[in-house]
C-alpha cells in the first residue's frame, strides 16, 4: 500500500502544473538546504550532529533544498504558509521555532498575528488561542511589546455588511446553503456567522490582504483535510487573484508537515477543478449520425457496446461516448461524443478498440454523417 501511495503521489504531483514545476534539478539541494536553513534560522544545516543525524540530513534537505525551490511562493509566503499548518496541527514546539524564523525574513509581527487569529474559524478558538500563545513567548522573548497595535476594521453595525462584500468578491455566484432544513430553522443562524465573523470580522483585518488571507485559508482546509471545502476555496482563491500554481505550490509547502496522504487529496481537487476550465475550452464534441443495415442491427450493436466500453475505461482523453436509437427507427443511431482535445481524439482513432469497430462494423453502416457541434452550456456535466 505504501508503495502504491508512494507512486501515486510521484505521478500525480509530476503531471500538475509546468510553472509549478521544481528547479531543484538546476542547483544543488544541499547548498540551497543551507542558504535557506540559514536566512530562517540563523545557524547552519546538514551538520551531523545530535542523536539522529541521518533523518535531520533527510528532513532538511526535502524541506529547506527542495520544497522551498518548488513553485513560485516567496520566502515569506513558505514561512507563513508552514506557521499556519504547524498552528492547525497543535505541533506548538515547531510553530514557535518557524515563528522566530518567520520574523528573521521579514514577516512582521502583526502579519504573524493575523496568520494565527485567521486559523479560529477553520479550528475553534481553543486552539487558537494555544497558538496564539506560542506566538505571544516568541514575542516576549524578543522584546516586542504586547499587546500588538489593533487592525479590526469591522464593528458591530458594519460588520454583515463588510462580510458580504468580501464573500460577494470571492462568491459571486453565491454560496451553496447546506444548512437548509435544520431544526428551528437554525440553518440561517449558522449562514449568518459565516458571513459576519468569518468573512466580516476576521477576512477583513488589517496586515494581510484578501489574496493571502485566502492562500493561508487553503492551507488550513488542506492540513484538515476538508475535501468539499477545498473544492469551493478553488475558486475563492481564483476569484481573489491567486493562480492554480500558486495554489499547487501552497499546498506542496505543506506536504512535509501534514505527509503525503492529506497533500494528494488536495492536490488531486486543485488538478481536478483546474482541468475542469481547461478541458471546456479545448474539448472536440460532435454528433455521429448513424444508420444501420436493419439485417446486422444485433451484430452493430455488440460491436458499439464493446467499441464504447473499452473506450471509457481505457482512455481518459475520451469523455462521453453516449449513443442512443430512435424509438421508432432503431437502425438509426446518435452517438454523443466529447474528447479531451483534438489530440485525445486523435488517439482513439488509433486504438485498437476503435479499428476492431470500424473494421467490423464497415459493411453494417448504410450511412455515416459527422457533425462538428458547440456545447451551449461548457462544462455542464452528464450525471
Amino acid at each position: 500500500m505504501k508503495k502504491i501511495l508512494g507512486i501515486i503521489a510521484i505521478v500525480l504531483i509530476s503531471n500538475l502544473y509546468a510553472t509549478a514545476q521544481t528547479t531543484h534539478r538546476e542547483k544543488d539541494r544541499a547548498d540551497v538546504c543551507k542558504e535557506n536553513y540559514r536566512a530562517l534560522f540563523g545557524g547552519e544545516a546538514l551538520t551531523d550532529q545530535g542523536t539522529d543525524p541521518e533523518l535531520m540530513d533527510i528532513l532538511q534537505k526535502f524541506i529547506f533544498g527542495e520544497v522551498f525551490q518548488t513553485g513560485n511562493l516567496t520566502i515569506k509566503q513558505r514561512e507563513m504558509i508552514t506557521c499556519i499548518t504547524l498552528a492547525t496541527m497543535q505541533t506548538l514546539p515547531q510553530l514557535k521555532a518557524h515563528a522566530d524564523a518567520a520574523l528573521n525574513i521579514g514577516v512582521t509581527p502583526e502579519e504573524l498575528r493575523e496568520v494565527m487569529y485567521l486559523t479560529a474559524p477553520f479550528i475553534g478558538f481553543p486552539k487558537t488561542l494555544n497558538a496564539v500563545g506560542t506566538l505571544n513567548e516568541v514575542f516576549t522573548e524578543r522584546g516586542i511589546s504586547l499587546p500588538l497595535e489593533k487592525l479590526c476594521i469591522a464593528t458591530d453595525s458594519n460588520r454583515h455588511e463588510i462580510g458580504m462584500t468580501i464573500q460577494n468578491r470571492l462568491y459571486p455566484e453565491g454560496i451553496a446553503s447546506v444548512m437548509d432544513g435544520m431544526p428551528g430553522n437554525m440553518g440561517k443562524d449558522v449562514e449568518l456567522f459565516l458571513t459576519d465573523y468569518f468573512f466580516g470580522e476576521i477576512y477583513s483585518r488589517g496586515a494581510l490582504d484578501l489574496k493571502t488571507r485566502e492562500l493561508l485559508g487553503y492551507c488550513v482546509l488542506t492540513t484538515i483535510e476538508a475535501e468539499s471545502q477545498l473544492q469551493s476555496h478553488y475558486y475563492g482563491n481564483i476569484n481573489a487573484g491567486n493562480s492554480p500554481e500558486t495554489l499547487t505550490a501552497a499546498v506542496i509547502q505543506c506536504l512535509p508537515y501534514i505527509g503525503f496522504p492529506a497533500a494528494i487529496k488536495a492536490l488531486r481537487i486543485i488538478k481536478q477543478e483546474y482541468g475542469k476550465h481547461a478541458s471546456n475550452v479545448n474539448n472536440l464534441v460532435r454528433l455521429s449520425k448513424i444508420t444501420v443495415d436493419t439485417e446486422q442491427l444485433e451484430a452493430y450493436n455488440a460491436y458499439l457496446k464493446e467499441e464504447i466500453e473499452a473506450s471509457m475505461s481505457c482512455e481518459s482523453g475520451v469523455l462521453t461516448l453516449y449513443a442512443v436509437a430512435e424509438k421508432n427507427n432503431p437502425n438509426k443511431v446518435t452517438i454523443l461524443e466529447i474528447y479531451a482535445d483534438k489530440d485525445a481524439y486523435e488517439k482513439h482513432l488509433k486504438t485498437p478498440h476503435f479499428k476492431k469497430y470500424k473494421q467490423g462494423t464497415l459493411p453494417m453502416v448504410k450511412n455515416l454523417e459527422l457533425i462538428d457541434v458547440k456545447p451551449l452550456i461548457p462544462g455542464l456535466k452528464i450525471k
